[in-house]
């Protein structure tokens, strides 16, 4: 199992570099409103990310709340595995919550599931459903900078700084490639979602034309390296 994780997230390497392609080519077209520097949206999810970035380097740090996102997380992504879930305990310096099943995708959810921001969004669309908040859609794209912003810091302090078994117990390798490829995928997902100049079929295109090339490139320097390698052993071999 160890070697089968190890040679997917050699595999998912030239995908990542696809996505980081993509998600930088969407960033550069993406706008909420006809006119980017004047959109509201973008302006609020800025200064949402922005204060918590303030609030996370100069306040203490809410240990409790993170705790409670992450075992919520990994209890939701359970449920969503069909499994069961129970015994849930959160403190400042650790969680815990039981389930009945466990894999890859439930251990890492924490990592690449941004729980707060997600909640934000379906919080206000269940409340726009009833009270029609369409002139205030601004406040959903800050909270979801605020809960952005909460998951990218709090995520990099707990890998950077705390041995997290979740982590080690997939492999470092396959962990780390697989947090950054879902990370990328969940955000490119999330901001195709809101937009309103982006469509899920052109993001569609757009990545599959570049997992095309990214994949092609990587076959490509493979093969030449091959034949060198090869070139070598018989010119060794002679001599």
């Amino acid at each position: 199992m160890k070697f089968l994780k190890l040679l997917i997230a050699v595999l998912l390497l030239p995908a990542c570099v696809a996505l980081t392609i993509t998600g930088w080519q969407l960033a550069r077209q993406l706008s909420f409103a006809p006119h980017a520097l004047t959109d509201r949206t973008l302006w609020a999810f800025a200064a949402g990310y922005g204060l918590w970035l303030v609030v996370f380097a100069t306040l203490p740090k809410p240990m409790r709340t993170y705790v409670l996102g992450h075992e919520l997380t990994h209890a939701l992504w359970a449920l969503l595995m069909g499994a069961r879930v129970g015994g849930l305990k959160v403190k400042k310096t650790g969680g815990q919550v039981r389930t009945s099943k466990i894999n890859w995708f439930i251990t890492l959810a924490p990592y690449f599931f941004p729980f707060y921001a997600m909640l934000f969004i379906a919080l206000f669309f269940l409340a726009h459903a009833i009270w029609h908040f369409d002139h205030f859609l601004w406040i959903l794209f800050f909270l979801v900078g605020l809960g952005w912003s909460f998951h990218v810091t709090f995520t990099l302090m707990m890998l950077l700084t705390v041995k997290q078994t979740d982590v080690t117990s997939q492999g470092v390798l396959f962990s780390a490639v697989v947090i950054y490829f879902m990370n990328l995928l969940v955000m490119i997902l999330t901001a195709t979602a809101l937009s309103h100049s982006i469509t899920f079929l052109a993001v569609g295109q757009s990545l599959a034309g570049t997992l095309a090339s990214a994949y092609a490139w990587t076959l490509d320097k493979l093969a030449s390296l091959w034949q060198d390698a090869f070139a070598f052993v018989r010119h060794a071999s002679h001599h």
